[in-house]
């Protein structure tokens, strides 16, 4: 994509003027007699009208000059889009096609003097139709007009992003299931699977959007994210491939209880896979398991499974986790340090504790403990 396409092409003024150049050929003086008796002539029209008839004739000039609008409320519902990099002028045209305002001219003339019409987000929303200009500009404004908004947080599974865009759209689970990878556009690192690559953020969704449609708006998602982030340069640096640094960015956001310990977690990963340790990380055990707790059992460490990184050396096959743009900037470029060890010794309060020893970590194991007998409900 050049800078031209991705800027888009210039637009011109919010109010539809078109400001020209100064290349206009001039008209020769003279041309027009009696021009100037004329703008004379309408000007005292002018002040008879409105001198001569008060506040009547003002009264009558503002109706005349005031756009054709609708009263009220409105009726029924009708959805419309505010596309990216749609201006005032663009939404309200899009209001009057929909039917929603009677004029685009209205809306503008409403929309003018309110500043928070900036704030207008890309996305769908929910109007009625045949409403007055002021109404139609409250209802837009507010959060109840927002339509098919769904909230992705990072680090969930493509399992349960599934689970959540079936209930804001009532799609079935199955049909996200069924959908042909090879159809999202991922990236090579991928090797044909979804998990790890569908972008964790706040998504307006389309009203009549298939699975197929939703699952791609995510890869595509990801795709902008990531593109000031160099992977495989990282890759490169650490030994790795992409697809490896994608696993590490997913165990990074996994088990990260705030962002600023996610450059530290990564260290933790490179140092064992280069000391040639187990990782011994819960959260691809549980991954296997396909069960969220803490409170992990050794029954559960039993599972035979390559995602079990108590028994298996490196990393898992592949992510355990749908990692957001920091989780992946860690994994790129992973925080100084020698830490061998990290525990969550207050998981409800976020608190990620970092050792370097084998006493480190039994001493940061303890703690969890305690916190665990205190915390079992």
């Amino acid at each position: 994509m050049n800078d031209t396409d991705f800027w888009g092409p210039e637009k011109t003024r919010d109010d539809n003027r078109v400001v020209r150049g100064d290349g206009r050929k001039k008209k020769k003086k003279g041309k027009r007699k009696g021009s100037g008796a004329a703008v004379v002539a309408s000007l005292l029209f002018l002040f008879v009208v409105l001198g001569g008839g008060g506040y009547f004739g003002y009264t009558k000039l503002k109706d005349y000059m005031k756009p054709p609008d609708y009263t009220g409320q409105g009726s029924g519902s009708t959805t419309i889009e505010v596309k990216t990099g749609d201006f005032t002028s663009a939404i309200a045209q899009t209001l009057e096609t929909a039917g929603v305002v009677k004029t685009a001219e209205a809306f503008v003339k409403v929309a003018q003097d309110e500043p928070k019409v900036q704030s207008i987000q890309p996305g769908f929303y929910t109007m009625r139709l045949r409403m007055s200009s002021e109404a139609a500009l409250a209802l837009i404004l507010s959060p109840e007009a927002r339509a098919g908004l769904v909230n992705i947080p990072e680090g969930l599974w493509a399992s349960e992003i599934y689970q959540r865009l079936s209930k804001a759209t009532k799609i079935p689970v199955s049909a996200f299931k069924k959908v042909n990878p090879k159809s999202l556009g991922l990236p090579a690192a991928a090797k044909g699977k979804v998990e790890g690559y569908l972008y964790p953020a706040q998504y307006s969704l389309p009203p009549e959007a298939t699975a197929q449609q939703l699952l791609k708006m995510m890869v595509d998602r990801f795709r902008k994210e990531i593109k000031g982030v160099d992977i495989v340069d990282g890759a490169e640096a650490r030994g790795m491939t992409p697809s490896e640094i994608m696993v590490v960015a997913s165990i990074v956001q996994a088990e990260a209880g705030k962002p600023e310990d996610q450059g530290k977690i990564a260290r933790v990963v490179y140092n064992r896979i280069k000391a040639d340790k187990y990782l011994q990380f819960d959260t691809p055990v549980m991954y296997a398991h396909g069960e969220r707790t803490i409170d992990v059992r050794y029954k559960h460490l039993e599972i035979d499974s390559p995602y079990n990184v108590y028994k298996h050396l490196g990393l898992p096959p592949g992510p355990i986790s749908n990692p957001g743009l920091s989780a992946i900037k860690a994994a790129v470029d992973p925080t100084p340090g020698k830490w061998m060890f990290f525990v969550a010794t207050d998981p409800e309060n976020h608190v990620t504790e970092f050792g370097e020893t084998e006493e480190d970590f039994a001493r940061l194991k303890k703690k969890f403990d305690k916190w665990l007998e205190k915390n079992r409900d």
